[in-house]
């Protein structure tokens, strides 16, 4: 394969992952009717069956004990399942309640939470570009606070749940796909149990009639790791700063989602402060093309 080749995969590769993620909002708002809790237990299931089904096919089942076996893996993993479905839960009620255009904000914030915690936690030096990227996304928020009068915290929840997901698993030597079959075996158990309370109780939603909504439940597993897998080969293909670039691509069709098509409002104190983010992560994405760039 030539180097245009692999090139070309890779970015359609992330664009297709970016875009999958960012039409989620159209997937979900299809669940609306179903108790967040409950969409989530199916996406765990589903995506346990359909990523193992795959690791086998791919004759990687070895990865899983591999990966285990290195010290602080498990534990290590353990915290990041636990935020990831902590950051799944709120991502999917919110779509439910019609407040996609705060999801979205809260995935335009994730870069600049993630070097945030990075400075926090590991101690990272911070440029001053890098600064005043996190100091005009402060602004927004405050703006934000102050004009609408109350927190933003669906945004800021994601934020920070998705970007200490990704501190977590920073630390850890495993592959996405490996890592997903882990994180989502340790939740595999509580999804059961509260799918066999459900069941008993005759709460479920889902049954094996396979009517549109059990069908679109089982669709959840495909939808959480089909995108996985997409930027997994972009990722191998891609430099950091074509990544993420396209990561905006994300967050931008879930806010056009929300304002054109679910129709959400959005006013003139919105648009205030959702400038100071952007200017935020133009700030950064500046720097971060600079110090990318060869000196």
């Amino acid at each position: 394969m030539t180097v245009f080749s692999s090139l070309r995969i890779g970015l359609i590769s992330g664009f297709l992952a970016y875009a999958m993620w960012g039409i989620f909002p159209l997937f979900f708002h299809l669940l609306r009717e179903i108790p967040a809790t409950e969409v989530l237990l199916h996406r765990v299931v589903w995506s346990f069956v359909l990523v193992s089904l795959i690791l086998l096919l791919l004759g990687r089942l070895s990865r899983i004990r591999q990966s285990l076996s290195q010290a602080g893996v498990l534990q290590g993993l353990a915290l990041s399942s636990a935020l990831v479905s902590v950051n799944w839960l709120i991502y999917i009620w919110s779509v439910a309640q019609g407040r996609v255009i705060e999801s979205s904000l809260g995935y335009f914030l994730t870069p600049l939470i993630s070097v945030f915690l990075a400075r926090v936690i590991l101690k990272e030096q911070l440029t001053a570009a890098r600064k005043l990227a996190i100091w005009l996304a402060v602004a927004g928020l405050l703006w934000l606070v102050i004009r609408l009068g109350y927190l933003p915290w669906i945004s800021i929840a994601l934020a920070v749940s998705f970007g200490l997901y990704g501190l977590v698993r920073k630390q850890i030597a495993v592959d996405s796909l490996t890592a997903l079959v882990i994180e989502t075996a340790l939740m595999l158990p509580f999804a059961l149990l509260y799918w066999m309370y459900l069941a008993q109780n005759n709460l479920a939603s889902f049954d094996l009639s396979f009517n549109n909504i059990s069908l679109l439940l089982m669709m959840s597993g495909v939808v959480t790791a089909l995108p996985l897998l997409l930027f997994a080969s972009a990722a191998k293909r891609l430099s950091l700063s074509a990544l993420g670039f396209m990561m905006y691509i994300n967050p931008t069709l879930q806010f056009l989602i929300a304002v054109f098509v679910l129709q959400e409002s959005f006013d003139v104190n919105q648009l205030v402060g959702f400038l100071f983010i952007w200017m935020a992560l133009f700030v950064f994405g500046k720097d971060s093309v600079k110090r990318q760039s060869p000196s």
